[in-house]
């Protein structure tokens, strides 16, 4: 039995991925430029330095280049929360987020599509798809580690302590854009596990002095 080589089909376009890196890198720098309503493939090809068909050859639209890369950078994975406390978990999550939220693309693009979720359904509905997701992320693996250590109730709500852990981080950087500090992501650290109903932190003890 002779075994041949399967060859891509005549014309079949092979998509570089420098180019289509290069693609989602421009979207995003255009997007924090001029927002989604100025937006234009036009716009986004100068940028890249590609032509348009290059960028319909991968999207066949605004919307859809938009909500694939917009919800690919959203929805990467976090590093693994296990400090060994909660509020080491916290105290790790607020670095990761703060530095995510606090990059200038970041903090442009993401009250404009928040703005224009609420005129279009289809970018509503993938946004909030990729933030639940995430939301169960965070919830399955630090509150739920934290119940099983005995540091938060049984009954604590997932979907609230998210809400409460994120909520400040988003509402200082991207509404009241007040920049973050090391001692306001501590103090912010121990006031949300205080606020889930963790159990204050046990001074450190000072160590006997050795005698002579």
């Amino acid at each position: 039995m002779t075994s041949e080589k399967r060859r891509a089909p005549a014309g079949a376009a092979v998509l570089r991925g420098d180019i289509t890196k290069a693609i989602r890198r421009a979207l995003m720098q255009e997007l924090a430029a001029v927002g989604y309503g100025r937006l234009s493939i036009e716009a986004v090809a100068r940028r890249a330095g590609v032509s348009k068909t290059a960028i319909y050859r991968r999207w066949s639209s605004k919307l859809e280049l938009v909500l694939e890369t917009v919800v690919a950078a959203a929805g990467s994975k976090l590093p693994a929360l296990d400090t060994g406390t909660l509020r080491g978990d916290l105290a790790l999550l607020f670095q990761v987020v703060a530095h995510a939220l606090s990059h200038p693309l970041a903090s442009q693009i993401i009250p404009d599509l928040l703005a224009e979720a609420a005129r279009n359904p289809t970018i509503d509905q993938s946004l909030q798809q990729v933030l639940r997701g995430k939301q169960q992320e965070i919830g399955g693996q630090l509150i739920g580690r934290a119940i099983e250590r005995g540091e938060l109730p049984a009954g604590t709500d997932p979907d609230a302590a998210v809400d409460l852990i994120v909520g400040p981080l988003y509402w200082r950087l991207a509404i009241a854009r007040t920049p973050l500090t090391d001692t306001y992501l501590d103090t912010l650290a121990e006031a949300v596990a205080a606020g889930l109903g963790a159990e204050p932190a046990l001074p450190r003890q000072r160590e006997a002095p050795v005698s002579g």
